[in-house]
């Protein structure tokens, strides 16, 4: 896994290796940025021409002679004419290879972020509920969506700007050398002043900017909170209170990007005064120079040209191996994201479950979310296939966690799980959860039609057996009351319907999946008497040749189960049922 204080050439070489499948695109965006150095080159050379060979009377240049006929070379506007000629030709070479580099870094960049994006989304999905239950929601939403892009900055905007400027520099200092070695060497002066000023802020820079996304991942819990609960805030009339804590941490993440921004800001001024001294130093020795006939007046102007040639480079250099800190501190994340170990693992030789037939049997399971606080303690039961199976028990006792380990989003702490005289861990994830239809006390709705909303557990389902679903979960007559029947949008979370109305579209959306077995936690608990009996219809005909697990607190919804479990005090108060248990004794209370 990797660790909070990765060395940038850790992160590096673990970016470029995510970012392989664009390496000739990366490779592209290289080569086109070197372009720039040599038309870097000839952007100061027309001014060197007019200053000494058309307004002055220094000789011509070799390969100026050699292109320009011997009466054209005598004559100042042939001169002037290639000048402004040279000009136009390298600033439209220039645009058009700056054009370049931009569209490809666009195209290359967003891709490399979408594929980066889609893998941490794709791994959060499969994450463990126990890591959503101790980090939240939102932290996992910021890494994706805001510390993902790190991989656009440190592969194309970061690295490849930094290799160019290497570049850019080698070839100015060479020309500059056989200019005037001298003003090439004063020239190079500020660049271990640079080095050494870089290593020292880019410790600070790192931990500032780990701290900023920290906090503004706090904040975006806030909105996150609020929105989904926002009945509850309205109901309580806690906006204001709401806003106050939003505007606090908010505030905490203006307070800690104002310090980062502080921090790269009097870097940037301290690359500036340095880059301005060496100028400075190149100036006084390049006029000394001139005046003792070293150089041209030309060749100054020339060499000034290519200084700031140099230092834009060398400060890009510098600024790059700063902010780039910003960008690893976000990678860090993402890879922390990454690298997150389900803990519930599918084992390597998994076997393939079709279609289960539905025996259960439970020996010695325990499970706790904190070893200190057992949820479950020694649940011992089996129940053959086809069994309706009630659970009830106060709130808390630990009904919910026990389906739950059903479907594997958990595993037990101790003991196992068999289905079908095979223990739950050895059937492929997938295949186990493809086993169940599921039912909850507050109905999941997507925000979509209600069609696709049934359609959900069979994508690919016709209308017709989406209209047969609904008909045998009694949701049919009320969807067809609606404007515009099956294509009526639900809002978010299905909040356009009734509680009653969502209830049976979950159970339509189980009818269609015709799963072996079914899951119903608490399904009647929040509708009237009257929608509960039409739901209890519904339930009975999903049931059949189901193996049933049912969650309830009331009375009414146990009729249509034959067995029932109570669980007391995280263990098996009472059985009520034909259910054997593992020690052989049968009870026959129902």
């Amino acid at each position: 896994m990797l660790k909070s204080n990765s060395s940038d050439l850790t992160l590096i070489k673990r970016l470029l290796m995510e970012a392989r499948p664009f390496w000739l695109h990366i490779i592209g965006i290289f080569m086109l940025g070197l372009v720039a150095t040599p038309l870097a080159l000839l952007t100061p050379l027309p001014i060197k021409i007019v200053v000494d060979n058309v307004v002055g009377t220094e000789p011509l240049p070799n390969l100026l002679t050699r292109l320009l006929p011997e009466a054209g070379a005598k004559s100042t506007i042939p001169l002037l004419t290639v000048a402004v000629s040279m000009l136009v030709i390298t600033t439209l070479l220039t645009q058009l290879q700056e054009l370049g580099v931009s569209l490809l870094k666009t195209y290359t960049g967003e891709k490399l972020v979408l594929d980066f994006r889609g893998k941490l989304f794709r791994h959060v999905q499969r994450l463990s509920l126990a890591y959503s239950d101790m980090r939240g929601t939102s932290d996992s939403s910021y890494r994706v969506q805001y510390d993902a892009p790190s991989i656009q900055y440190i592969a194309i905007d970061g690295i490849i700007p930094f290799l160019t400027s290497a570049v850019t520099i080698i070839s100015m200092v060479y020309v500059t050398a056989r200019i005037d070695w001298q003003l090439a060497l004063v020239a190079l002066t500020i660049a271990p002043i640079l080095f050494i000023l870089t290593q020292i802020y880019r410790r600070k820079l790192r931990t500032r900017s780990r701290e900023v996304k920290k906090i503004e991942s706090l904040a975006l819990s806030v909105i996150q909170e609020v929105l989904t609960s926002i009945r509850v805030v309205k109901a309580f009339g806690q906006e204001d209170r709401e806003q106050e804590r939003f505007i606090q941490k908010s505030n905490e993440g203006f307070q800690a990007r104002l310090h980062l921004t502080w921090v790269e800001e009097v870097f940037g001024l301290l690359l500036g005064l340095i880059t301005a001294l060496g100028s400075a130093c190149v100036l006084l020795v390049g006029v000394n120079h001139v005046q003792q006939g070293i150089i041209t007046l030309g060749s100054l102007l020339l060499v000034i040209g290519y200084l700031s040639q140099l230092y834009s480079p060398l400060n890009t250099m510098s600024r790059k191996a700063a902010s780039l800190q910003s960008h690893l501190a976000g990678a860090e994340r993402a890879f922390a994201l990454l690298d997150e170990v389900p803990d519930v693992q599918e084992r390597p030789n998994a076997l393939p479950l079709k279609r289960a037939k539905g025996t259960f049997a439970f020996r010695n399971v325990s499970f706790a979310y904190q070893p200190e606080h057992p949820v479950l303690k020694c649940i011992n039961f089996e129940i053959p296939s086809g069994t309706r199976l009630g659970i009830a028990g106060v709130t808390g006792a630990g009904k919910t966690t026990l389906v739950n380990l059903l479907t594997r989003f958990y595993d037990p702490t101790e003991g196992e799980i068999l289905l079908d005289n095979i223990a739950l861990k050895d059937y492929r994830l997938s295949d186990l959860r493809n086993q169940f239809a599921i039912v909850l006390q507050e109905p999941v709705l997507f925000s979509t039609t209600i069609a696709e909303n049934i359609a959900y557990a069979c994508p690919g389902a016709t209308k017709e057996q989406i209209i047969q679903a609904a008909k045998a979960a009694g949701a049919h007559g009320f969807i067809q009351r609606l404007l515009q029947g099956y294509d009526t949008q639900v809002g978010e979370r299905g909040m356009r319907l009734s509680g009653g109305e969502r209830q049976r579209i979950a159970l339509a959306r189980a009818f269609l999946k015709q799963a072996p077995l079914l899951i119903l936690d608490e399904p009647t608990s929040s509708v009237d008497v009257g929608t509960e009996n039409a739901i209890l219809e519904a339930m009975d005909r999903l049931m059949k040749g189901r193996t049933t697990f049912m969650i309830a607190h009331r009375e009414s919804a146990f009729s249509i189960c034959n067995m029932r479990l109570e669980i007391h005090h995280s263990t098996i108060g009472n059985i009520q049922g034909n259910i054997p248990l593992n020690d052989g004794i049968r009870q026959n209370v129902l």
